[in-house]
């Protein structure tokens, strides 16, 4: 890898990680100087960083002005909500169909991920805590054993973790509420209560985000 493609791909990772933590919100323009100067380098692999960006729809560019971090389109956290609910509630109801063993170690995995939330959660950290929430449904999803609608969530991962990071900084206080309700997402899991748990994965995720409940009602 030569030395120009690798500080491309250093700008680009830091960049993108910057955009998905909510370090650089949507609406925020930035120039291709200002993140050269920060990181030490050339405006050549910054600019090779930023079309890349530019590709996959988190930045837009504009000649002498600087890159654009594209907010969070109308009506978006409603569809990455909709469908990651499909997913999950789904997952939970393959796991109790299933032996009791899958369930038994897809709560000890979800358990071990509270653990980790919990010790984010007491720093402060909203990077490693917004990763660690999309870890933990990812786990759901994977019990089910369905590698095409693991691949799927994938793609669903990063657009979970900048809107969860998003709520978090504009409200930090949810973080403990957050705690709670995946504790109490893990209780019905064991439980065996597939049609309780997506009842209760739905009004999660519509309060974190700040979307109007399913019955009417407001998530916040």
């Amino acid at each position: 890898m030569s030395k120009l493609h690798s500080a491309a791909e250093q700008v680009y990772r830091e960049v993108k990680e910057r955009i998905l933590s909510a370090a650089l919100p949507g609406g925020e323009l930035i120039s291709e100087g200002e993140i050269a100067a920060e990181m030490g380098t050339s405006r050549t692999p910054v600019r090779e960083a930023f079309l890349r960006l530019e590709t996959e729809g988190w930045m837009r560019l504009y000649p002498k002005r600087g890159a654009l971090v594209v907010p969070v389109a109308d009506g978006e956290a409603e569809h990455v909500v909709a469908a990651r609910l499909l997913l999950e509630a789904d997952a939970v109801r393959v796991v109790t169909r299933g032996s009791g063993a899958a369930r038994t170690e897809l709560v000890r995995a979800l358990r071990a991920n509270l653990d980790a939330q919990r010790e984010a959660a007491g720093t402060g950290d909203v990077t490693v805590f917004s990763g660690l929430d999309a870890d933990f449904h990812g786990l759901i999803v994977r019990a089910a054993g369905n590698p095409l609608l693991v691949d799927f969530y994938v793609g669903l991962r990063e657009r979970q973790r900048r809107m969860t990071a998003r709520s978090l900084v504009r409200d930090p206080l949810q973080l403990n509420s957050i705690i709670d309700d995946h504790t109490g997402l893990v209780g019905l899991v064991e439980a065996g209560d597939a049609d309780g748990f997506a009842a209760a994965d739905d009004i999660h995720m519509r309060r974190v985000h700040g979307l109007p409940l399913t019955n009417g009602g407001e998530a916040r």
